[in-house]
């Protein structure tokens, strides 16, 4: 393991990923740097907290001097993924080489597309658009920043998140509903496998990435816990809850409809297919080369619902 002095900048640190890796470096005693676009909300002790739009490349420049490590977990709406997430790349790909630090991206799955069997490091990328083929593209541009020697990437891939923070379906129309005593919602089909990644496990996997060069210049699947499926973890949530369930599923054919009237639903059905039919993640690579513990799924379920009771 590299010794990283130096700040550990979290870009994106309102969002899911970005509040769970500023948490975990914070517990882990670094100097931690929370970037995002208010300086609003509590934070941990040993976090500097930096008002930046990451649209401003020199804003961006700024807020990664003194890095060590700089961790991309930003993101915006669908609706806005073409128009942003490209030249949000550019700069901070710049910011990271600007400050000589390594750079690690939080990522998703979408640019495998429909899946035939799990998904490893290695399947081919076939998604259709323009949401997966986006995500090729942006790949490409980390891995080619990293081969030209500008900087040194690691790729962290999740599935569907779920825990405190979390803006997932998992944690908006399960745990959410459950919690106000409402019937929980789930997309696609019920009874198909489906790989959660629970945010804690997440963030300890990305600063393993950052802290090890061997990761640098690949893509990575981050451990989860074994595939679930929707009906399970519905069950799981309103078990710990000591309430009885209740369960609805919506379709493609209500999506359809409720897209007529909401845009970012109209977007969302480009990838139900990741909840239509199973939607496995293979982590073995990770697992084999750095090890590493997942959650158990119930103990996961706890710990979001005991962290969401503490919050006002």
């Amino acid at each position: 393991m590299i010794e990283t002095g130096g700040y550990h900048v979290v870009l994106g640190a309102a969002g899911g990923a970005g509040c769970a890796l500023t948490n975990e470096l914070a517990r882990q005693g670094l100097s931690v740097r929370a970037v995002r676009r208010r300086a609003s909300g509590p934070w941990p002790n040993r976090v500097e907290v930096v008002p930046v739009d990451l649209m401003r490349s020199e804003n961006v420049r700024k807020a990664c001097r003194g890095a060590a490590v700089v961790y991309y977990a930003a993101n915006v709406p669908y609706l806005r993924w073409l128009d942003v997430l490209p030249a949000m790349t550019d700069n901070l790909i710049a910011g990271a080489f600007a400050a000589d630090a390594v750079l690690v991206v939080v990522d998703n799955l979408y640019m495998y597309g429909p899946p035939i069997g799990p998904m490893t490091e290695a399947t081919p990328r076939w998604a259709s658009g323009p949401k997966g083929p986006l995500r090729v593209r942006l790949e490409e541009r980390f891995l080619a920043a990293h081969a030209s020697t500008r900087v040194g990437v690691a790729i962290g891939c999740g599935s569907d998140f779920y825990g405190p923070h979390a803006n997932s379906a998992a944690n908006q129309l399960v745990i959410k509903h459950a919690r106000r005593r409402k019937t929980a919602s789930w997309l696609g089909s019920l009874d198909a496998p489906h790989t959660l990644t629970y945010l804690p496990d997440f963030a300890r996997g990305l600063i393993t990435l950052g802290r090890n060069a061997r990761a640098w210049g690949e893509v990575w699947h981050i451990p989860s816990g074994p595939p679930v499926t929707g009906r399970t973890f519905i069950a799981e949530v309103y078990k710990e809850l000591g309430q009885p369930f209740r369960i609805k599923r919506i379709g493609r054919g209500m999506m359809t409809i409720a897209g007529l009237f909401n845009r970012q639903i109209r977007e969302a059905r480009e990838v139900l297919y990741q909840f239509e039919q199973p939607f496995v993640m293979d982590a073995l690579k990770v697992k084999q080369t750095f090890g590493g513990t997942v959650t158990p799924l119930r103990e996961g379920i706890r710990e979001t619902l005991a962290a969401l009771r503490a919050v006002p």
